[in-house]
């Protein structure tokens, strides 16, 4: 397993995150049974994944908590979420609380403000983050996160504000090879500020459906974002297979060897899935010529999550 230093938290943790949520959380919504959702959590673990992202929402935090349990607290990194929607000071009070119960632990390694709304963020940097602060100081979180709602704000609005205040920690940002927009609007700053970056949508649908894919490159191609002429009109991107063994690894792979991330999630319910998405993280990157063309290709593209 590859290691990496989570940005400025000094954090040191697996390349490879497990994601609690997601289209799959952990089973949850294929309905596993908690014993073989908490099997992947521990096959993880057996693979040397020391990162382990979750939410409230998602439901998945109790799973991760008895998967954990027995392993000792420094030799995992648990990421957790507050969810901005109805949140109030005492409501974040009762929710940590509430997760640090399910997940047995008296700390959070990194604890976020999930999916914050261009609009809302003023409301909570003033009313929310000295809350998340004074929790800090009381020894219930170690480091301060924020998540974009990339599925709509797909330029990054938020978090280009985010980063004018010296608060987060940690940003969870969406990108992939689809669109790699984050590469200037975000990660150009993070890297200067040494902010710890967990990579979100490096896979979604577009990129693991190929009728999904089809059709969100016509889209693209329809909207003037990309030229028909740097893709393959019978298989777009065919020339992916010189360097990679299938769409889903050379996603990862992408991802991975972007300047300026740390963690890349990736979410399963199945053990065969995450055993290969493991593989993906043992191998080298992507060949200069295959990164540099997919950099081409998608250059434009600022429009599409990749869902």
């Amino acid at each position: 397993m590859k290691y990496t230093t989570l940005g400025r938290t000094g954090l040191k943790v697996s390349v490879f995150g497990l994601g609690g949520g997601g289209h799959s959380r952990l089973g949850k919504s294929q309905d596993k049974t908690e014993a073989e959702s908490v099997a992947i959590v521990r096959q993880a673990l057996d693979a040397d994944v020391n990162f382990i992202d979750t939410a409230e929402g998602y439901g998945t935090e109790e799973i991760v908590g008895k998967a954990i349990a027995g392993v000792k607290r420094d030799a995992v990194v648990l990421s957790t979420k507050k969810s901005t929607d109805e949140i109030t000071p005492n409501a974040v009070r009762t929710s940590l609380d509430a997760s640090l119960k399910r997940l047995g632990t008296d700390y959070i390694d990194v604890y976020h403000l999930h999916g914050v709304a261009p609009d809302d963020y003023e409301r909570l940097l003033n009313d929310i983050v000295p809350t998340f602060e004074q929790l800090r100081q009381q020894g219930k979180i170690r480091f301060i996160g924020i998540t974009e709602r990339f599925g709509s704000d797909t330029k990054h609005t938020m978090l280009q504000r985010a980063l004018q205040d010296n608060v987060w920690d940690v940003m969870m940002v969406g990108f992939n090879f689809l669109n790699q927009s984050a590469r200037e609007r975000v990660f150009a700053a993070t890297i200067q500020q040494n902010i710890g970056v967990l990579v979100m949508f490096a896979v979604r649908r577009a990129l693991s459906d190929p009728q999904r894919l089809r059709d969100t490159l016509s889209q693209l191609i329809g909207s003037g974002l990309v030229d028909p002429a740097d893709l393959d009109a019978d298989e777009p991107l065919k020339f992916l297979q010189t360097d990679s063994p299938n769409l889903t690894d050379a996603a990862y792979r992408f991802c991975i060897d972007e300047p300026g991330t740390h963690v890349i999630l990736s979410g399963t319910g199945s053990p065969d899935h995450l055993r290969e998405n493991l593989e993906a993280f043992t191998r080298p990157p992507l060949s200069p010529a295959t990164n540099q063309r997919l950099k081409h290709i998608f250059q434009r593209v600022d429009t599409i999550s990749g869902q």
